[in-house]
């Protein structure tokens, strides 16, 4: 037994006639087929509400979409202008049904929040190009056996037709075109490739292609496919490129933070490339040196995809000021709202720890100016010490802060001049809360 003889497909392979009426009778979006179509929608958006995998799972699961969109695989690689038709026809229909439903949905659905399931559909990457390709090859090669197994539901699952309509019917209902544009950009990217990939599993397994009396009719048919294919494929092909693009550039800022931008007791919050050609980077912990950002921006102008980018390092109270502006794609690529969210919350935490280190600092510049003035009216007092410290009683654990204040002296002072010595220290402090120790 010869190496190929592994590979080949004949001994496996259904009755071409079989196969071409099998996904032909799965074009339709007829009665029942509509219903199961709407229910899908139905549990995935509400997966994608509650941010379930599982839900959203099931209804790819249960959803008829793959028929129609291999059934344009089909049409165009036998040539066959009617199956086409239908099969398009369909498949705008569907379509069109998924997005009202799952608009519906999520107008009427009291819990709007854009949840991480949702938002991993509106950015579509070179990934999602793939996977529906191999997806679709998949799929046409399970059409094509006699024993398909459980091959059809997986590759449902992987290509992931239903989330991206759902998320398109989220962008309408709460009035954001671009998680409309972005999902929809997904599902079409989805449904040409593997349509593309049906249509080139046809051809290797060389089906039969329609042949015409009417020689005349049948170049039209040929030209007319030709077109459509043409006209498909040249938006699709526009968009793969950009998204390309879009994942080079982004390898590169990836590669270019990895690299230049790991400081010792300084951590990165995010980064934002903005349309401005400029890269923000958003750090906490010790401030950056001068030194450090300008041997950054070096290694930026020598990275080609960034070359002429100007660095912007913002740390310290810069964060609080801070404004992300779209990206040179015209998006928001490096931050989302996670990553917001976790910059507001360090930034406010890292104010907070600034205000009490400084007010436990301020004692350290104020204890020698202290002793310097009291010698003038007390010079009895050998020593001062001052600290903020916290005064914790045993009996009901309750706590407070309180000035303390201690004071060394030649000789013991009189009640008379405690007092008086407890306010001055209050008054040249600024507290109504000392604790005057006199030793």
């Amino acid at each position: 037994m010869n190496f190929q003889d592994y590979f080949l497909l004949k001994q496996d392979r259904e009755d071409e006639r079989l196969v071409i009426a099998n996904i032909t009778q799965g074009i339709s979006f007829r009665g029942a087929n509509v219903w199961i179509l709407i229910t899908a929608i139905f549990i995935a958006s509400l997966g994608l509400n509650v941010n379930s995998t599982a839900v959203i799972i099931g209804a790819m699961l249960v959803s008829p979409l793959m028929g129609p969109i291999t059934g344009m695989g089909l049409a165009v690689g036998i040539y066959d202008l009617d199956l086409f038709k239908r099969a398009f026809k369909n498949f705008v229909v569907a379509t069109v049904v998924s997005i009202v439903t799952a608009t519906l949905y999520f107008l009427i659905s009291p819990y709007r929040a854009v949840q991480s399931e949702l938002l991993a559909r509106t950015e579509p990457t070179l990934y999602d190009v793939l996977i529906a390709f191999v997806g679709g090859a998949a799929g046409i090669i399970a059409l094509c056996v006699k024993d398909k197994g459980n091959v059809i539901p997986g590759v449902a699952i992987a290509t992931a037709l239903m989330p991206p309509l759902c998320t398109a019917g989220f962008g309408i209902a709460t009035g954001n075109l671009a998680y409309f544009a972005g999902a929809f950009f997904l599902y079409f990217i989805n449904t040409v490739f593997i349509a593309l990939a049906t249509l080139v599993g046809v051809r290797l397994m060389k089906f039969k292609t329609q042949h015409f009396i009417d020689e005349h009719r049948a170049t039209i048919v040929h030209r007319s496919i030709i077109a459509i294919v043409l006209l498909t494929m040249i938006p699709a092909g526009f968009m793969t490129w950009r998204i390309l693009e879009r994942s080079y550039f982004s390898s590169q800022v990836n590669i270019f933070m990895r690299d230049n931008m790991q400081w010792d007791n300084t951590q990165v919050i995010t980064h934002n490339v903005g349309a401005d050609s400029t890269l923000s980077v958003v750090v906490v912990g010790r401030d950056v040196t001068q030194q450090e950002i300008d041997a950054a921006q070096q290694a930026l102008n020598k990275t080609k995809a960034l070359k002429g980018y100007e660095l912007r390092v913002l740390q310290g109270t810069e964060t609080d000021k801070m404004t992300f502006k779209d990206n040179a794609f015209g998006d928001e690529l490096f931050v989302g709202d996670h990553a917001r969210k976790l910059l507001e919350t360090t930034a406010g935490e890292n104010k907070k720890m600034k205000d009490e280190l400084a007010t436990y600092q301020q004692y350290d510049v104020l204890t020698p100016k202290v002793a310097k003035e009291i010698k003038a009216f007390m010079p009895m007092v050998e020593s001062v010490s001052m600290a903020r410290m916290l005064i914790t009683t045993t009996d009901s654990l309750s706590s407070q802060h309180l000035v303390t204040a201690i004071v060394q002296t030649k000789s013991p002072l009189s009640t008379t001049d405690q007092h008086r010595l407890r306010q001055w220290l209050e008054a040249r402090v600024e507290t109504d809360s000392l604790r005057l120790i006199v030793q």
